[in-house]
């Protein structure tokens, strides 16, 4: 972008060549005069461009277990705080509706729905509604991979985490016998839904729904969009491994948004060199399940978050998983969904969807992606700038 003082050096320079070669004291006022009224809109567009938008961030840590994070670039701070605000306000909202483990007053929750297993339908808010019909459709769509019933088999593995967090050294497995047990009360069908009346009822007593595999990253979308329709179209969402882009970068240098991609064996990443690789998104969301996430170690093998339905075992295919996507609800469900399929059924499923993009990080480290992934990936040319 040109500097102020350079633009004014050529609108000025501009204003004496042409009052030189018109002849005569009046077209030469007039010349003068047109070109001052050049001179002010260059200068007023100047400014404007350089200074119309600015970048702001905030962060908040009370909602779904992670650090949110938004950037954006805004006309104030004031306006940025504003979105930050409701979008805050909406995270906490939908952080209780969708919360397994707590009660609140007033609302009926994904916990109200397990605490009533086996014993009544439970009148919910349309975001549940959603989110279920979602879960449920996307289950029938991917062969029944990532299974939101599966509460029961989630509570015994996440029993045996936290008692590994406590005492590491007799961190354990839990009994094959006990899983199977609580596999009986996962039947995704007996979770009945009416869309008429807003209730959701589980059949079984015991029953119960575990939406981690997807609440984060549905709940990040329904706040992207809202926002976008109240103006905030330059910004990035990140919710712990889920990352939404609002629009494009309003820098004035950069036509996409760049976001880098974890390498496994990096504890934390701070700087590119820690990265595993960097791709460049417009609109589009970016989600990450990998084994490095949440975990507990027994006998020095890794025992991470993400259980295989048909295993009930920590899935065992890959180190981690990216999806790209418009709707950041999908792209969660997917990279979990995608983690848990062997390669070549998982690169079958996305070839098979429209826009979705997947990067697959393998056992060895080695990379495998699409061939849509590979056009946005920094280590193939992308990047972020109008150049490219």
């Amino acid at each position: 972008m040109m500097q102020f003082s350079n633009l004014l050096e050529i609108a000025l320079l501009s204003a004496d060549y042409f009052a030189i070669i018109i002849k005569g004291d009046k077209m030469k006022k007039v010349a003068k005069g047109f070109l001052i009224l050049i001179l002010t809109v260059i200068v007023i567009s100047g400014c404007g461009k350089k200074q119309a938008y600015e970048k702001y961030s905030t962060s908040f840590f009370d909602t779904f277990d992670t650090a949110v994070r938004i950037v954006g670039y805004t006309e104030s701070e004031e306006e940025f705080n504003s979105y930050a605000e409701k979008i805050h306000k909406r995270f906490q909202e939908l952080h209780q509706l969708y919360d397994i483990y707590n009660d609140y007053e007033g609302i009926n929750n994904i916990k109200t729905i397990n605490d009533n297993a086996g014993i009544k339908p439970v009148k919910v808010d349309k975001e549940i509604i959603d989110l279920i019909v979602f879960s449920k459709d996307w289950y029938e769509k991917t062969n029944g991979v990532t299974n939101i019933a599966l509460g029961p088999v989630l509570r015994i593995w996440s029993h045996y985490r936290e008692e590994a967090e406590y005492d590491p050294l007799n961190a354990k497995l839990p009994p094959m016998e006990e899983l199977l047990e609580a596999n009986k009360l996962t039947n995704i069908d007996k979770v009945i839904v009416d869309t008429e009346e807003n209730t959701v009822f589980l059949e079984e007593k015991g029953m119960s729904l575990d939406v981690g595999a997807v609440a984060k990253g549905f709940a990040t979308e329904i706040v992207a969009k809202e926002i976008m329709t109240e103006g905030f179209t330059s910004g990035m969402i990140s919710a712990g491994g889920n990352v939404r882009a609002l629009g494009k970068p309003l820098d004035g240098i950069r036509e996409r948004w760049g976001i880098g991609i974890q390498n496994p064996d990096s504890f934390i990443f701070s700087d590119d060199s820690e990265l595993l690789d960097t791709i460049f998104i417009n609109n589009s969301s970016v989600v990450t399940s990998g084994d490095y996430q949440r975990y507990y170690v027994v006998d020095d093998k890794i025992i991470h978050h993400l259980i295989d339905s048909k295993t009930l075992m920590p899935g065992e295919y890959f180190r981690a998983v990216t999806i790209v996507t418009e709707d950041s609800g999908l792209a969660d469900f997917l990279s979990t969904t995608v983690f848990l399929m062997p390669y070549e059924e998982g690169r079958n499923l996305v070839d098979s969807l429209e826009e979705v993009e997947a990067l697959w990080v393998m056992k060895d480290g080695t990379v495998e992606a699409t061939d849509g992934m590979k056009k946005i990936m920094k280590s193939n040319g992308a990047s972020g700038t109008k150049a490219n």
